[in-house]
């Protein structure tokens, strides 16, 4: 097992499997950039099954228990069941979640479960129509959506839906969702709209607090503090008074979460990333395809976790909350969020 400068484990690895995407959200990749023009990665560029199940492997030993699939839209990679069966077969790997628009969950959502994922977050951000066009997508309408959902609890998963909340834009759907997953078995999720990326024009006066979301859902629907699940866990918990029903809350410009972190990001393209707001990652891509042996590749790895210093929520400040930075980070769209 290793730990970081500031004694934080390494628990988590979240896992992009593709940096293609079926949707256009604007806060994490918007039609004017990501254009039917935009230089995705070529196939040749992405991290095969094998060499993802290889990191798994050797990163189970450094303290990797939980593994989170994302993209991109990750049910755009081919055969990706296959992917997390493989996953689930190595000694050590307690959870395995995916993280997804929903769309394409009517599609796969038995041929998951049955490869041994246990749980999906599906990102909604409205339930009007209107609304979701606008920010998310035009091809699809909230009900897909809804109905991925559906298959995916009604085939054995345990669904999170994530809300990224922008004011302006849909903090009028704030009470609407909790009253509407209010009546489901499935946790929904607030995030506070958040500065990963260099082109979703992030500004703090876009973000609705914590508290201010707190406030909407407390004045309708009285909310009481829950405590958390486990170390590391970054949505604060609320459940509605009187009902083992929840709500969670991340709020990652308003409060400061780094000193529990316990998650690397691998990219589809193999860089491994130790923070979400990373300026530049560290290449295992070139590592695995160099024929380097399992313990030099481990130690690397290693190497890379000892080192780590990020603590990008306690340092930003005046930084971001002004605005625009100079610092470049890496798009969501690479690292999944």
């Amino acid at each position: 097992m290793v730990h970081d400068s500031y004694q934080r484990p390494l628990r988590d690895l979240r896992i992009s499997v593709t940096d293609r995407c079926n949707f256009r959200c604007t806060y994490c990749m918007p039609e004017e950039i990501f254009g039917k023009d935009y230089p995705f990665l070529p196939r040749e560029e992405i991290l095969s099954f094998e060499e993802i199940e290889r990191t798994v492997q050797l990163m189970v030993p450094l303290g990797v228990k939980k593994i989170r699939i994302s993209g991109g839209e990750p049910l755009l990679r081919k055969e990706l069941p296959t992917l997390i069966h493989s996953i689930n077969q190595i000694k050590g790997i307690e959870d395995i979640a995916l993280t997804t628009n929903g769309i394409l969950l009517k599609k796969f959502s038995e041929e998951l479960k049955a490869a041994g994922l246990q749980r999906v977050n599906v990102s909604l951000d409205t339930l009007d129509d209107h609304v979701f066009h606008q920010l998310n997508s035009r091809k699809h309408s909230v009900t897909d959506v809804l109905e991925g959902i559906e298959a995916a609890s009604s085939a054995g998963l345990q669904v999170k839906v994530n809300m990224v909340v922008q004011k302006g834009v849909n903090d009028q759907d704030i009470l609407p969702m909790a009253r509407y997953f209010r009546e489901t078995d499935h946790i929904l999720r607030f995030i506070e709209f958040m500065d990963v990326g260099n082109y979703n024009q992030w500004n703090l006066e876009k973000v609705v607090s914590k508290k201010e979301m707190v406030d909407i859902i407390h004045h309708d629907m009285a909310l009481e503090p829950a405590e958390r699940n486990y170390f590391g866990e970054v949505a604060s918990r609320f459940t509605y008074e009187g009902t083992d029903k929840e709500i969670g809350i991340i709020s990652s410009v308003t409060d400061t979460f780094c000193g529990s972190c316990t998650r690397a990001r691998l990219s589809a393209n193999g860089q491994l990333y130790t923070c979400l707001f990373a300026s530049k990652g560290h290449d295992l891509r070139e590592y695995l395809r160099s024929g380097a042996t399992d313990e030099e590749i481990q130690d690397k790895l290693a190497a890379i976790w000892n080192a780590r210093t990020d603590r990008y929520s306690e340092e930003r400040g005046g930084e971001s909350r002004t605005g625009r930075t100079d610092r470049k980070k890496i798009e969501m769209s690479y690292i999944g969020g």
